[in-house]
């Protein structure tokens, strides 16, 4: 059978920040809304091309020019649109949830050593999230990387490709690939969070939640449609996302997809997210 060739509109899908990967560019500096490169168009020595993750989108500053993966494919290799559709769809651009993980290279970042939380810097930033050490230890790891030939290290949450979600004190980082974190706990009620922190923020909050229902963390609201697919293996799925018009809006949609959805988010009411809500109720 003859395959199918790849749309404009399906192309368009494909994630910028690994298309640039595989030609072997990688940010220079990530957080959770965009990511930042030197311009693969030119020599430069300070970033100015800008992926919003968000979005899916690129913006060359120095250029002043922007667009989706077909128009940086089609600058890049000065081709057509047609051409740049079959480089896309060939075999070493095929991009999917379950492609095997690739930790170090999609992201720039070399993963050195997983192992428990012990670094003084990371307790600190733990106790100013008002966080336990026990539930901290039970769901992440303290990771060490290599980014741009310097050391650092974070907390790391670990998702269901082998990817991590990074956070310390200065910065917000992921290793790829991305994914959400399900942490099964053999229970027949699911519990959705956004982010680490806010999964963190309910086991302090409830120490016996780990026995009450499995735990999903989107770690980005663009994956509410991957987590979609998990809801049908539970009998109830309970909501805590973000209190702002993204988290509102996959928690319309989450409440959609399964008739026993219930929206939690009245507990931080007057809060953008759980872990805002915490800090405040643990100072209290």
């Amino acid at each position: 059978m003859k395959k199918e060739l790849l749309n404009c509109e399906t192309a368009r899908n494909i994630c910028i920040v690994q298309t640039l990967a595989k030609l072997g560019h990688f940010p220079t500096r990530k957080s959770e809304k965009e990511a930042w490169f030197l311009s693969p168009f030119r020599s430069e020595s300070k970033a100015s091309f800008k992926v919003s993750l968000r979005l899916n989108r690129w913006y060359d500053h120095g250029a002043g020019i922007g667009g989706n993966v077909i128009d940086l494919i089609c600058l890049i290799k000065q081709c057509s649109v047609k051409e740049a559709l079959e480089l896309l769809d060939h075999e070493a651009f095929n991009f999917s949830f379950h492609q095997p993980p690739r930790l170090e290279k999609e992201s720039g970042i070399e993963v050195v050593q997983v192992k428990p939380i012990h670094h003084p810097a990371l307790l600190d930033y733990l106790k100013s999230r008002r966080i336990k050490l026990s539930a901290a230890r039970c769901y992440c790891k303290e990771v060490h990387y290599k980014m741009e030939d310097k050391k650092h290290f974070a907390i790391g949450l670990k998702n269901v490709s082998g990817g991590y979600e990074l956070r310390n004190k200065l910065y917000k980082s992921s290793v790829s690939p991305k994914d959400i974190t399900l942490i099964k706990n053999q229970q027949s009620k699911l519990l959705i969070c956004e982010g680490m922190f806010d999964l963190l923020s309910l086991t302090c909050y409830d120490p016996t939640l780990s026995k009450k229902a499995d735990l999903l963390v989107l770690n980005s609201v663009a994956f509410v449609k991957r987590a979609a697919d998990y809801l049908k293996d539970y009998k109830q799925v309970a909501l805590y996302l973000d209190r702002d018009k993204a988290g509102k809006k996959a928690t319309e949609f989450l409440l959609g997809v399964h008739s026993r959805a219930v929206d939690k988010s009245e507990l931080y009411k007057g809060y953008e997210d759980v872990n805002q809500w915490w800090i405040t109720k643990a100072d209290g």
